[in-house]
């Protein structure tokens, strides 16, 4: 039996402001042609809001009392927009639709045009599953390509400890979290399983490295880079399409 397809709306709110406020200066007293410390304050509400695509495991409502692992999908910059079905062109959405049953949650958000992948509210869609759905959250997950890539990379660097294990593909980031010592101990337990096409111009291979070696300094031990000799910017469809990927997921908790 095919697993069902669900779609529903999300809105994360992340910050509890009635609305946003005009940016204050103050400086302190000071003498003319000095240098005064002053400060800058600014109140801002930001709305976030993803539509995605919720694929549920066919045995999921055999037992209530079981709780299942999530994950993650962030597709890449061209599926962005408010069409949320081109979400499953690529990656494990596009495996569900096919037909694919997986062993746990699939959940799929949309990014919208013009936009990048927010960590913060990325992990308020988390929490809202979490709490609405019977998720394990010792057992999730994050995976993206290209822009999704990205966005993996920013949540295992943000929110290291909420998450088991992540595959990045084709992506990058910043590796200035990495050194934060407040992250260091989450992102130690952490796995990552990075891919990337040897012959990629859009996403040079040196991101998934740089990122590699950044969180190999960082202390992160159960590292992998998987570099595909032939490949262009399309790494995700072999990488998808390994079984081993989702095993070594699942393997992961924490």
């Amino acid at each position: 039996m095919k697993a069902p397809l669900v779609l529903l709306p999300f809105i994360a709110a992340l910050a509890g402001c009635a609305a946003p406020t005009a940016a204050t200066l103050t400086p302190a007293p000071g003498i003319a042609g000095a240098q005064v410390e002053t400060s800058f304050r600014q109140v801002v509400t930001k709305t976030n809001e993803y539509r995605f695509l919720l694929s549920l495991p066919k045995d999921y409502a055999a037992d209530p009392a079981r709780k299942w692992p999530l994950v993650l999908f962030l597709h890449g910059a061209g599926e962005r927009g408010t069409d949320v079905q081109k979400v499953a062109v690529h990656g494990p959405p596009q495996l569900v639709k096919q037909g694919r049953d997986f062993p746990f949650i699939l959940a799929s958000p949309q990014c919208p045009e013009g936009q990048v992948w927010d960590a913060d509210a990325l992990i308020g869609l988390v929490d809202t599953l979490q709490e609405q759905l019977r998720v394990d959250p010792k057992r999730t997950y994050a995976t993206g390509l290209s822009m999704g890539g990205y966005g993996t990379w920013s949540l295992a660097l943000k929110y290291p400890d909420r998450f088991a294990a992540v595959a990045p593909i084709c992506g990058g980031g910043e590796t200035i979290r990495a050194l934060l010592p407040a992250k260091h101990q989450a992102l130690k337990s952490l796995g990552v399983w990075a891919f990337h096409g040897g012959k990629d111009t859009v996403v040079l291979p040196t991101e998934s490295e740089r990122m590699m070696d950044a969180f190999k300094r960082a202390g992160v031990s159960d590292l992998k880079l998987t570099l595909y000799p032939d490949a262009g910017h399309d790494s995700w469809t072999e990488a998808y399409n390994t079984p081993a990927l989702y095993d070594w997921l699942l393997q992961h908790s924490r």
